[in-house]
């Protein structure tokens, strides 16, 4: 048993007073900077910004979230590309512009 199963879900109690103040399915956005919220059933239909250390990402909420943290949703970091010879010959290919006359 992973140790937080053990410890139970944590739900930011301000989170859910500031949800209790808006109507769900609404186009208001709550910003948060609780990442490690667990997300539950009374957060369905609200959109959320979940701040990634930089910006606030938009994830709006469904009922396959539910049991998952917030922070799963928001990347923290941005995948640039895996490098090696193969990578940029795969790159090289799809750069390559296709004739005139081989389009129609």
């Amino acid at each position: 048993m992973a140790r937080s199963i053990k410890k139970g879900p944590y739900v930011a109690e301000k989170l859910l007073a500031k949800l209790k103040k808006i109507q769900p399915g609404g186009k208001e956005i709550v910003k948060t900077w609780y990442r490690g919220s667990t997300i539950s059933p009374e957060m369905i239909g609200f959109t959320f910004g979940v701040h990634n250390g930089k910006d606030f990402i938009v994830v709006k909420v469904t009922e396959e979230m539910v049991g998952h943290r917030l922070g799963e949703f928001s990347p923290t970091t941005k995948f640039s590309r895996h490098g090696g010879k193969m990578q940029k010959e795969l790159e090289k290919k799809v750069e390559t512009p296709i004739p005139e006359n081989i389009k129609k």
